[in-house]
């Protein structure tokens, strides 16, 4: 009953894997498209406003963290570090504030956000937790 139980984990693990795989090649594509974007505000002729190149930049990490992030989980047997996770969340809300920066106490909530998102992140990185 057990050897039934681990060939079921070692195909779920093959379907995750060749998921991560796909989804790596899919941010790869878009990362290209950033890339093409970011440079196009050079020949733009001032079409682009300043603040869209910054949304776009940040965008451009997002997939560069993720594409990272699916490396590092292949690179850490299997597993996804915590502080990928976090460096995400941190990049997603910066932008966030970015985009919509009307409202100041929303302001001042995605800024209490990030400052727990660092804590988090020191809280992580100690050395009672860092399995790396």
């Amino acid at each position: 009953m057990n050897n039934k139980f681990s060939y079921a984990a070692v195909i779920l693990q093959w379907v995750l894997n060749l998921s991560l795989i796909v989804l790596a090649l899919i941010l790869v594509i878009f990362l290209g498209k950033e890339t093409i974007y970011i440079f196009s505000f050079i020949n733009d002729g001032g079409e682009l406003s300043k603040l869209e190149l910054l949304e776009g930049i940040l965008v451009y990490f997002l997939y560069f963290e993720f594409i990272a992030l699916i490396i590092k989980y292949f690179e850490a047997n299997y597993h996804f570090p915590l502080r990928y996770f976090i460096y995400i969340g941190i990049t997603a809300i910066i932008r966030l504030i970015i985009i919509d920066h009307e409202s100041p106490a929303d302001t001042l909530i995605y800024s209490g956000a990030i400052l727990v998102l660092v804590i988090t992140l020191y809280i992580a990185n100690t050395k009672q937790l860092k399995r790396e």
